[in-house]
């Protein structure tokens, strides 16, 4: 195992700020774009700048934008499919495309297009980055016009979730049906690098210590759920690729570290993760699997399970569970003392105490799928996308304080930097 990442040198608090400086400064556009792009505008002065949160509903194709703390009102909506006619005009005339977008509704979209997965925004504020599964593209869409910028369309004609890098000049998106990554430059599009992933990358998380984690979830898409079908899941591991040459430098399979902990029974696929503020330990959820794993980088080892409640109206029929995944969505405190658990399946959301593990009020949400935190750091917001809303948890108390409603099926709520006053796009 590589040594431990090096210990990111500032405080939680030194974090936010240093993030919002990043949003903060204007990046001039520049260099190449990616294949039927539209040229990149003149860069012009930074506009001052508001932070939000994007809100991704998947299934409508919009991008809600909402204050990122105290009420979470909204502030407006982005067409994240200006050019769904044009889009699905090419899909139809390309037989392996088809296939692909139809495969993709009757599966993970649940009978349903995934129009919207990942969003960013760019560094100066002036466009929301989004990758659109059922269309196999990450898309620049400009917020004063509405209109595409620039569109990068991935091999194997699915894009999946996204990392952005601490610099907020470049994001990783998983290429989830070639087993790739690609890493684009966030204000032209242009592709910068890519790296070979385990089978079906799904989560990616830039590290500062110069690489990228990508966690590989394995076939999702079928009914072989029995733990004696694990075989046909496919290869699934964590991918370290280094951030600056995309060059694959180490992979950590969980299937032996889980087993020497004496969890034979938990799935090796790895969803939704989030490190430590030091860097030092990674908490992960497994497909399957009602709880979470902790995992210490220095020892390469499994140091501790978090078995967490059923619900006991959930059935434990793996084959009934959203991509193999009852719970996806996992959070920390900028403090590091409390974790945010999404219990999808289970109908329940709930803050963890990290030293430990004890749960606490399990707070009633439907299929929540994702959990982020406040703008202020004060909550744990979640997609409710059962529910058409986004609910804020404190963490102090681990009790609701506020829901609102979006659109249809929200997943993915990132922080984000639009220009302030900002309330909808001219297009």
């Amino acid at each position: 195992m590589h040594a431990a990442p090096t210990p990111a040198p500032n405080t939680p608090a030194r974090r936010f700020r240093r993030l919002r400086t990043i949003a903060a400064a204007a990046v001039l556009a520049a260099g190449a774009v990616a294949p039927a792009v539209a040229s990149a505008g003149t860069a012009h002065a930074a506009p001052a700048l508001q932070e939000v949160m994007f809100v991704g509903n998947n299934w409508e194709g919009t991008a809600d934008v909402i204050a990122p703390s105290g009420d979470f009102h909204k502030i407006g909506r982005i067409n994240v499919i200006p050019d769904k006619d044009q889009r699905l005009a090419a899909i139809y005339l390309n037989p392996a495309n088809l296939a692909v977008f139809l495969g993709i509704r009757l599966t993970a979209g649940e009978g349903h297009d995934q129009f919207v997965d990942d969003m960013y925004s760019t560094p100066d504020g002036t466009a929301l980055v989004a990758s659109r599964p059922s269309f196999g593209d990450v898309v620049s869409i400009d917020l004063a016009t509405g209109k595409v910028k620039w569109r990068f369309p991935v091999s194997g004609y699915r894009s999946d979730h996204m990392a952005l890098s601490p610099d907020g000049t470049r994001v990783a998106v998983s290429s989830s049906l070639s087993n790739s990554v690609y890493v684009l430059d966030i204000n032209t599009g242009r592709q910068l690098g890519s790296f070979a992933t385990g089978a079906k990358p799904h989560e990616n998380v830039f590290t500062p210590d110069g690489k990228i984690w990508n966690m590989s979830i394995g076939e999702v898409n079928n009914d072989l759920d029995a733990p004696w079908q694990d075989f046909l899941k496919g290869d699934r591991h964590i991918t370290i690729a280094d951030a600056s040459t995309y060059k694959v430098v180490r992979t950590i399979d969980m299937r032996s570290r889980l087993d020497a902990f004496g969890r034979t029974d938990l799935s090796n696929a790895v969803r939704p993760a989030v490190f430590s503020p030091d860097y030092g330990k990674l908490y992960f959820q497994v497909s399957y699997f009602n709880g979470l794993v902790e995992y210490d980088v220095a020892t390469d080892k499994i140091t501790r399970v978090k078995t967490l409640p059923k619900n006991p109206a959930t059935s434990d029929d793996r084959t009934t569970f959203v991509n193999d995944s009852r719970h996806h969505g996992l959070s920390m405190s900028p403090g590091g003392d409390k974790l945010c658990v999404a219990g999808t399946m289970d109908d329940y959301a709930t803050v963890v105490n990290r030293a430990t593990l004890q749960e606490g009020p399990l707070v009633s949400a439907s299929k929540p799928y994702w959990a982020t935190v406040s703008g202020d750091g004060k909550s744990c917001v979640i997609s409710e996308s059962g529910a058409d809303q986004v609910t804020a948890i404190s963490f102090a108390t681990g009790q609701k304080t506020v829901s609102v409603p979006v659109g249809d099926h929200p997943q993915r709520v990132r922080i984000a930097h639009i220009p302030a006053g900002w309330t909808g796009t001219t297009g």
